[in-house]
């Protein structure tokens, strides 16, 4: 089994938002994936004390202990009680209604010597390859769904389309949400591999249109996760002063690459 992570700050004199792991438990029976981007907090803040690296860390840490150690638990169950355990940790201190209370995206992958288990919540992916070499990218759609007047301002978003019907749902403090991700199982012998990436990884293919999610799978199988982090980051100081591609967005976000080989 081959397996590489790749996690890298957007700005290095902030904290990373994103978290990345891999379990590979030492029976040798299957393994899981997790990728969490968290979500950039505004300047006027979120009612919580804690951070969103704080948040990311503990959320991950819960999900990697409940992926691995519940396998008969369908992962959607296993968001919940992670966001459930993580929301126990600081309700007592922290507005845990307020709409950018600590939350982030969720990539979920669990492999059995069976079956192949995924969840996707938000806009980050998860690409899965065939013996054939075909790669079908599953994706929760749904923010980039949205007409672009209705993203006007954070303002607007937080009160008319984060974690609310008709817009598009994030790990928060609802355990609830789990039931809005994107989830799927396939047979072992169906998937020989699986990349997972945040939005910051996935600009390769979403916002510089270097590739589709087949060429972006394959460069990294052939040329590894850095290279695609590397890659991005050339094109994004490319685009500084021009602006064609990104536009608002941020010159450079965290990016986050996991590829594993089955």
């Amino acid at each position: 089994m081959r397996t590489e992570l790749v996690t890298v700050p957007g700005d290095p004199a902030r904290p990373n938002e994103d978290f990345a792991g891999v379990c590979l438990p030492a029976s040798g029976q299957g393994g899981c994936l997790v990728v969490l981007d968290g979500v950039t907090p505004p300047p006027k803040g979120t009612g919580c004390l804690h951070s969103v690296p704080w948040y990311t860390a503990r959320l991950g840490g819960a999900l990697t202990e409940l992926t691995v150690s519940l396998p008969d638990v369908p992962l959607s169950e296993a968001l919940a009680r992670a966001i459930a355990r993580t929301s126990r940790a600081h309700g007592s201190t922290c507005d845990l209604s307020h709409p950018r209370t600590p939350q982030a995206t969720v990539v979920l992958a669990r492999w059995t010597e069976t079956a192949v288990d995924y969840l996707v919540l938000s806009d980050s992916a998860l690409l899965l390859e065939s013996p054939d070499g075909a790669v079908t990218p599953v994706l929760d759609d749904r923010l980039a769904r949205l007409p672009r007047a209705a993203l006007a301002s954070d303002t607007v978003i937080d009160a008319t389309l984060r974690n609310r019907e008709g817009g598009f749902f994030t790990a928060a403090a609802d355990p609830g949400v789990a039931a809005r991700a994107v989830t799927g199982t396939l047979p072992r012998a169906s998937v020989t591999a699986l990349t997972a990436l945040t939005d910051g990884a996935a600009r390769w293919t979403e916002t510089f249109h270097e590739g589709d999610w087949t060429d972006l799978h394959t460069a990294v199988r052939k040329q590894g996760a850095r290279w695609l982090v590397d890659r991005v980051r050339v094109l994004e100081e490319a685009d500084r002063a021009q602006r064609a591609y990104l536009g608002r967005g941020k010159p450079h976000d965290d990016a986050t690459v996991v590829f594993v080989e089955l």
